[in-house]
């Protein structure tokens, strides 16, 4: 986790996440209050002793990295509060759903993808945000079934193949 910079997103009351991005932004915001806090600390009491502090670089720099770990830990805070969590069901649905492994076929080929929350899209994975318009596109679709996705080289038709 270190020094990732995360950028900031407005919080919805109605996004869903799975369970296991919930465990993971649980698990951040673990990390920034217990560990990362006490490593910034640390920095700061090192920086004073180095003298002014008004010219002191070193604690400048801590500051400010405290002052973005604490922004994260807000955030990550308020976004747990206003978070659904859903479990995978795509095998109740019968359809695209959450957690979904989808493989679709278009012009270019057969790729699969993974349907994901927010937080745990990784496109180049092959993780599609239930938000993105892929992942909506699939949603609730089955086996056979042809969606139009609108994309800036305009419009792609996919079929899908196969759900797990």
């Amino acid at each position: 986790m270190g020094d990732r910079r995360y950028a900031i997103r407005e919080i919805m009351p109605d996004q869903i996440i799975s369970q296991d991005g919930y465990d993971k932004l649980k698990k951040e915001l673990d990390y920034l209050t217990n560990v990362r806090r006490k490593e910034i600390a640390d920095r700061i009491e090192k920086a004073k002793e180095l003298g002014d502090l008004s010219e002191n670089a070193e604690y400048q720099d801590a500051k400010d990295e405290q002052a973005f770990n604490e922004g994260r830990v807000m955030e990550v805070t308020n976004l747990l509060k206003n978070l659904t969590v859903v479990e995978d069901d795509h095998e109740k649905k019968g359809g695209v759903a959450m957690g979904s492994k989808v493989t679709v076929k278009n012009s270019h080929g057969e790729k699969e993808y993974t349907i994901v929350s927010f937080n745990e899209a990784d496109p180049l994975s092959g993780k599609i945000s239930n938000e993105s318009p892929l992942g909506v596109a699939f949603l609730g679709k089955g086996e056979g079934d042809k969606v139009k996705v609108s994309t800036p080289k305009g419009e792609v038709e996919y079929e899908i193949i196969k759900i797990n």
